[in-house]
């Protein structure tokens, strides 16, 4: 069982027409977690994961999938501005490749560009606390990513 990782636009050939995706903004410390509704337009906030180890990530990572019924991945890709790949990157294409040992749902990656900055940006404005801020930025950051992919599949369906 090993499922493809694969850019957006490629892995949504390997998922149903309809069915939620879980995003995933991955963290040093913590996971965010959302998940779509299974038409894919709209992405909700599940919760943000604690790390430890990847065994442990990973399997409340498919529980959650599992207990959405989730039929793919989409996984934030952290590109550097100028497009290239560094470290923060490797280490996500790597997670993923880990995750796909232990799963059939495809994954795909979403550029994460100025996710977290955004959501910052959009949480200062709402005059949240920076403890709260702290809290809740994954989760808000896998949203932020989960919704571009879903805006995007939408363009490539012929939507508004």
């Amino acid at each position: 069982m090993s499922a493809p990782v694969l850019p957006l636009t490629e892995a949504v050939t390997h998922w149903p027409g309809r069915g939620a995706l879980i995003g995933l903004d991955l963290g040093t410390k913590t996971i965010g977690v959302a998940v779509s509704d299974p038409d894919r337009r709209l992405a909700t906030g599940v919760e943000t994961v604690q790390r430890k180890a990847f065994k442990a990530d990973a399997a409340r990572l498919l529980a959650i999938a599992g207990e959405r019924n989730a039929v793919g991945f989409v996984l934030g890709l952290p590109i550097n501005m100028d497009g290239s790949e560094g470290p923060r990157a490797q280490s996500t294409r790597a997670f993923a490749r880990n995750l796909s040992n232990l799963t059939t749902l495809a994954i795909g990656f979403w550029d994460e560009r100025l996710s977290t900055a955004a959501v910052e940006r959009e949480l200062i404005g709402m005059d949240v606390s920076r403890a709260r801020r702290a809290e809740v930025i994954d989760e808000h950051a896998a949203i932020f990513i989960l919704q571009g992919a879903l805006d995007r599949l939408a363009k490539l369906r012929g939507e508004r």
